[in-house]
């Protein structure tokens, strides 16, 4: 089950904030033309059946909530995947007093791409290293997967 993860990893994605560049760069990334499929890659509607966790934006405090709730959804193992510099550091939107900022507060990441926006190519190659790291089981802050 474990080695299955790493090579059909579903995904799952929400915006915490973000203006929709890296959301319009996650679409692009999963349509035919970059070919996500090729890593086995299908996007869920629900997060009870997803692996992998893509964020974008910065936490605020109407989607904090929402966050946490989805996160403890999703079945382990899982890993978490941040997709621009607003989940990293909280970029422009840093200081807003709407604004808590970086997503690592309040789950842990596995993996950043960065960017403002990111490429397409990069958020794919994101994914593929939190696919490995579902198929290792050495997810980041968690207990190692045993099956």
């Amino acid at each position: 089950m474990q080695i299955a993860r790493g090579k059909s990893p579903w995904v799952y994605c929400v915006n915490t904030g973000a203006c929709n560049g890296c959301d319009i760069e996650v679409a692009a990334g999963l349509t035919p033309r970059f070919d996500a499929e090729q890593l086995g890659v299908v996007r869920q509607g629900s997060p009870k059946h997803a692996d992998i966790l893509i964020i974008s934006g910065p936490v605020t405090l109407r989607t904090r909530d929402a966050l946490l709730d989805i996160y403890n959804q999703m079945p382990n193992p899982k890993a978490v995947v941040a997709v621009g510099s607003c989940p990293a550091s909280g970029n422009i939107f840093a200081g807003s007093p709407t604004v808590y900022g970086a997503v690592d507060q309040f789950i842990p990441v596995d993996v950043y791409v960065a960017g403002c926006p990111p490429r397409p190519q990069a958020i794919l190659q994101g994914i593929a290293e939190a696919a490995e790291l579902l198929a290792s089981g050495k997810q980041k802050n968690r207990k190692e997967v045993k099956e």
